[in-house]
């Protein structure tokens, strides 16, 4: 069943411009059923009113349970990177349930800002992965922000190699989670006992060194394990 992302569930639902183009694109007819999901964790049954160039509308129907989120948020905290790097963690990370992705400043950064179109993009990929991966919902993408306002809402992991701490140890369900990784040159000694300070637990992802882009993604792998 085709999956297609609408502003808002509601008894009439238009579609975006590019929603309907790649309903043409299909050759849809009226009548046609489809999945709908509004990005923040609804999802519903819906049939194909309308289909022009003027756009397209859907009739609501059945709620649908969706059963591929984690039981709690999951926030990815990753440093920026260079390239094509946080484009393929992004997208890769949303398929894996993060929730929110928090872009952070730091010492050993490989950059210390992100252009506003390169940040749309970044939010393009979460979409068009969050609609691959059948999730019901979008992950936010945040501008990013200096280390030290990082804040901790329930359970924190930080990636830090040496660590003893395995994640699956002390990981669990009662309250969101929140993974940090970090740049190419690691965090700085002060970052790591600000982060500690704060609340958040170093923990092992191996006895290799991964690079940057690799690390957030075994630090879901981990959450993964878990069984979620």
């Amino acid at each position: 069943m085709h999956r297609v992302k609408v502003a808002a569930l509601a008894r009439v639902m238009p579609l975006s411009a590019d929603e309907a183009q790649h309903l043409r694109v299909l050759r849809l007819r009226p009548g046609a059923v489809l999945r709908v999901f509004d990005g923040q964790g609804a999802e519903a049954d819906a049939t194909l009113l309308r289909l022009g160039e003027g756009g397209a509308l859907l009739e609501l129907g059945e709620a649908v349970e969706n059963d591929r989120e984690t039981p709690q948020p999951i926030t990815l905290a990753i440093a920026l990177l260079k390239g094509d790097k946080l484009s393929d963690v992004v997208r890769a990370a949303t398929e894996l349930g993060v929730t929110t992705f928090q872009l952070l400043q730091t010492r050993h950064a490989d950059a210390s800002e992100i252009g506003e179109q390169k940040l749309l993009r970044l939010r393009r990929i979460a979409a068009e992965a969050s609609k691959q991966s059948r999730r019901a919902v979008t992950p936010e993408v945040r501008p990013p922000l200096p280390l030290p306002q990082l804040g901790l809402a329930g359970q924190g992991f930080l990636a830090h190699p040496g660590s003893a701490a395995r994640l699956t140890d002390t990981l669990d369900w009662t309250a969101p989670v929140t993974l940090v990784s970090g740049p190419e040159g690691g965090f700085s000694e002060a970052e790591v006992a600000a982060l500690t300070g704060a609340g958040f637990t170093a923990v092992t992802l191996g006895p290799r060194i991964l690079r940057a882009e690799t690390a957030p993604l075994a630090l879901l792998g981990a959450v993964a394990a878990s069984g979620v």
